[in-house]
């Protein structure tokens, strides 16, 4: 009975930014908890390698390229999924991406290009998702937040003025969505070893100040937010809204 709780089963479940990485990981795990996963990005070519896998396994998975910054194609590429997949049950909000200046120096169009794939695309796909959802009264919205969410930093101020954007937006859909059966919650991820850490990977100080930052002692791997994801898009979670759930190795409980 406890372990049916965590089942997806029969769940359509869209994952964005998925074609690699932190989106590919978390679609890979839903896929294994019985949902049918649709994978998005802008480049089918990478959708489709990805989808291969899953496919390879005897999963359901399907690929949605479209561009979650532009919100004309992210209300038709949902209609499309629902028409020809089925009802979105669980919607993953993944993508994103990160760009490094000072703040004094950082470009303008740098500003906006981080607000509108960290940002405007949540709210563009949560809205077209979600409109269909109540009716139903039934769904599950997870969007990626980061200890940025939390913490600021240096060089970085666009990412962390995002992420915590998002964790305000996920308490703000809860306490509208929750009277709907819509719970809207977030995970918080340290630093993991993606290919957007790739140059901080590399930098031996910084990987080393993360290592000794984290009571983990170590970069996060991008399997170990599988659960987190899972929990959040089961009936494990019915009781569960608006609620940011880190996933950092213990890097913000401590100083």
């Amino acid at each position: 009975m406890s372990l049916s709780l965590f089942s997806l089963a029969g769940k359509v479940a869209l994952v964005t930014g998925s074609g690699q990485g932190i989106g590919l990981a978390l679609a890979e795990g839903l896929s294994e908890a019985g949902a049918h996963v649709v994978l998005n990005g802008r480049d089918r070519a990478k959708l489709e390698r990805a989808a291969e896998a899953i496919a390879g396994a005897g999963r359901p998975v399907s690929v949605a390229p479209f561009d979650v910054t532009d919100q004309a194609a992210v209300e038709a590429a949902v209609a499309r999924i629902e028409e020809e997949i089925g009802p979105i049950d669980i919607l993953i909000n993944n993508a994103g991406m990160q760009k490094r200046a000072p703040f004094t120096e950082f470009p303008v169009e740098g500003w906006h290009e981080v607000m509108a794939t960290n940002l405007h695309s949540v709210f563009y796909v949560t809205q077209a998702v979600t409109k269909r959802m109540l009716p139903r009264r039934r769904g599950k919205v997870i969007s990626i937040g980061s200890v940025m969410s939390e913490l600021g930093r240096a060089t970085i101020i666009p990412y962390t003025a995002s992420k915590g954007a998002v964790k305000m937006m996920t308490r703000g859909l809860a306490a509208e969505l929750g009277k709907h059966n819509i719970q809207a919650n977030a995970i918080g991820p340290g630093y993991f070893t993606t290919e957007i850490n790739k140059a901080l990977i590399a930098d031996e100080a910084f990987s080393n100040w993360v290592k000794t930052r984290t009571p983990a002692g170590r970069w996060g791997e991008t399997r170990e937010l599988v659960g987190a994801a899972i929990f959040l898009s089961s009936a494990a979670s019915d009781y569960v809204n608006g609620h940011l759930l880190m996933v950092d190795g213990g890097l913000t409980a401590v100083v």
